[in-house]
């Protein structure tokens, strides 16, 4: 049974399903250009765009258990960004995400990923939340590293925006480094032996 819509809290930030009322604001948001260069978003990015972001793919993420999008607001309403869970495999997630210009430098997103993750913890029995960014975005990496996510390496021509095949970063933060407990048991590789000399 998928989990219904929920809001999440933090110590400065409400991430809540979005909906009707957000479609101007996250067409507003995705006019910068930095939004539509790093994201897999289109570009131009029309308030069509925004509006079946809001009301249909989103809602249906949540109906079908595919993807969990929040938008990060301040308590007093102010859109800060948006966040998606989308379930790639079984027990992974993979957090997206992007903030509004006016709301970057104050760790808004940084405490969202968390927020999120332990979510996907704690109530989605998810084991691994993974984060994937085009090589060479910096802020999004940013904000992983920020939120504990350990750099697993450059995957090559994983990332398909806007038609063409680019390299990304992948890390990932597990139960553990949040001193959460996995659903089922994890035993990590041993150490690499160091090779014989010739």
């Amino acid at each position: 049974m998928e989990p219904e819509p929920l809001t999440l809290t933090s110590a400065r930030l409400v991430l809540r399903p979005l909906d009707q009322r957000d479609t101007d604001a996250v067409y507003t948001a995705a006019q910068d250009p930095d939004v539509q260069r790093w994201t897999t978003i289109p570009s131009p990015y029309l308030h069509e765009h925004a509006r079946n972001f809001v009301e249909v793919l989103a809602p249906e993420g949540w109906a079908t258990g595919s993807m969990f999008t929040f938008g990060v607001f301040l308590p007093d309403g102010p859109l800060t960004g948006v966040l998606s869970l989308t379930m790639r495999a079984l027990g992974t997630a993979e957090v997206g995400f992007w903030a509004v210009k006016e709301h970057r430098g104050h760790g808004y997103t940084t405490e969202a990923a968390l927020t999120a993750s332990r979510w996907a913890f704690t109530g989605l029995g998810v084991d691994r939340v993974e984060w994937r960014a085009e090589v060479g975005n910096h802020a999004s990496r940013t904000v992983a590293e920020k939120a504990g996510f350990t750099l697993e390496g450059t995957l090559r021509s994983a990332v398909d925006n806007k038609g063409v095949r680019r390299d990304c970063w992948l890390a990932a933060l597990l139960p553990s480094d949040l001193g959460l407990p996995s659903t089922t048991p994890y035993l990590p590789a041993p150490p690499a032996a160091t090779p014989p000399a010739n």
